[in-house]
């Protein structure tokens, strides 16, 4: 399970340091290019409810095996495409392939161990391994795109996720049969979910591309608003809803996740900004850029050990805070080394201050977000938050890169428009967080929603 983890981890971080070579081999400029990690984590957020949804149907080791060999046959299909729109939908396949696996995973992993120091120390195996994976999926991706080239971030992890499925048929236990009163899946919910941000996303970059027609762009921003409208008619309706309505009634959690989109889209915007200055305006290649952004994944790992005491003594609302405060100056930085037209290492701070606003930010956000949750509302909760992060990252990529690199909209500094656009959200992210509601006591959250 955790060899799963760890390659849908490294998948996240993987492709950033390879954007330019992916982009050099499709002839394909850096506003499009962000479709190859955009496709990944909004198809992932789209349908990971979903995905949390059917293991507990239709059994853990069925689900499992289904997510796994979407996974890895979206992988060989990523790294053999022959054209960049072949591509894209191989990275949106992935994308639903780990929305569908990991859930019945970590489920896998709680339901093997008794409740206690067992099981908290199979998922601390469990989030090291996914931190592990993010740290080296830059460093792996300069080794592998400068010595075999871009295709082998995405073949090398097929042997392993074989692997991964024969683990899961001989040692994860059998399901039983699906029971004949199985309530009906939430199909049309976990689809508009996932084209809503799909569209939107499409809008923003299309109206960036020469040569778009007109009409496009608006029309695909109209179709975004109509499947979000059409989301919440079919939740209020369906007899088993993936989003019950009735979460939006708690303000605390709202407003969290809300912040977690934000931040998460400035931070998912950060990492390509590194990638596209290193690579693109410095001309350091994939090695030498990876090697480059080394601090920022030990960085990772530091904050995320010292975020627990933080939180202990700081607060959640003070982390969240600090945690966008750290963002939003390493925005600054990110601007004026472009303007400066320094060298790579002058990138550092910003990389510094970037871990720190993940890792402080991002766990505080967490952490208030599944805050006073019951039995019947927690899986809902953890994977409205999951699903948050996921889908803002995208978002904001597709917002801050897709305009920011798009010449045909303007004609400043990408770095400048870009860090700029992702300001602004830092800004009404921090607005929301200090209005934020205290976390309520589980006993008042029950008698809120009966």
């Amino acid at each position: 399970m955790s060899m799963l983890q760890f390659f849908i981890a490294v998948d996240v971080t993987v492709v950033n340091i390879a954007l330019p070579s992916i982009g050099a081999d499709f002839d394909v400029d850096g506003h499009a290019l962000t479709w190859v990690v955009v496709g990944y984590t909004v198809t992932g957020g789209g349908v990971l409810m979903l995905g949390g949804r059917l293991g507990d149907l239709l059994g853990r080791q069925r689900v499992l095996l289904l997510g796994t060999s979407l996974f890895g046959a979206a992988s060989l299909l990523a790294g053999m495409a022959p054209t960049f729109s072949l591509l894209v939908v191989a990275r949106l396949l992935q994308g639903a392939g780990e929305a569908i696996a990991l859930p019945a995973a970590m489920a896998t992993i709680v339901l093997m161990f008794p409740e206690g120091p067992r099981r908290s120390r199979a998922l601390s195996v469990w989030a090291a391994v996914a931190s592990c994976g993010l740290v080296l999926g830059f460093v792996l991706s300069g080794i592998v795109t400068a010595h075999l080239g871009w295709r082998w971030i995405f073949l090398a992890s097929v042997p392993f996720i074989l692997v991964v499925l024969a683990a899961a048929v001989f040692l994860v236990e059998r399901d039983r049969p699906v029971a004949k009163d199985t309530p009906p899946l939430d199909l049309h919910g976990a689809l508009l979910l996932t084209a809503c941000p799909l569209l939107f996303i499409f809008g923003v970059v299309e109206a960036g591309e020469p040569g778009t027609p007109a009409w496009v762009a608006p029309g695909a921003l109209a179709g975004a608003v109509a499947a979000g409208a059409g989301f919440v008619r079919v939740e209020a309706r369906s007899r088993n809803p993936l989003l019950p309505l009735h979460f939006f009634a708690n303000r605390t959690r709202v407003a969290a996740n809300l912040t977690t989109m934000l931040l998460s889209g400035a931070l998912s915007t950060s990492f390509l900004l590194f990638t596209f200055y290193l690579q693109n305006r410095l001309g350091i290649g994939p090695m030498g850029a990876g090697l480059t952004m080394l601090p920022l994944a030990l960085s990772l790992i530091v904050f995320s050990m010292l975020v627990p005491r933080l939180l202990g003594r700081w607060g959640a609302r003070a982390c969240v805070l600090a945690g966008i405060g750290f963002t939003a100056a390493a925005m600054a930085a990110i601007a004026l080394v472009s303007a400066l037209q320094a060298g790579g290492v002058a990138m550092i701070p910003a990389m510094l201050l970037i871990a720190a606003g993940m890792g402080v930010g991002i766990v505080g956000l967490q952490y208030v977000a599944v805050s006073g949750v019951t039995e019947d509302d927690a899986g809902v909760a953890s994977g409205v938050q999951r699903a948050a992060d996921q889908l803002g990252g995208a978002t904001g990529v597709a917002v801050c890169v897709g305009i920011g690199f798009a010449p045909t909209l303007h004609s400043l500094d990408p770095f400048l428009v870009a860090t700029l656009l992702a300001a602004v959200g830092l800004v009404t992210g921090a607005v929301v967080a200090w209005r934020m509601p205290a976390p309520a006591p589980a006993a008042d959250l029950q008698e809120q929603t009966g």
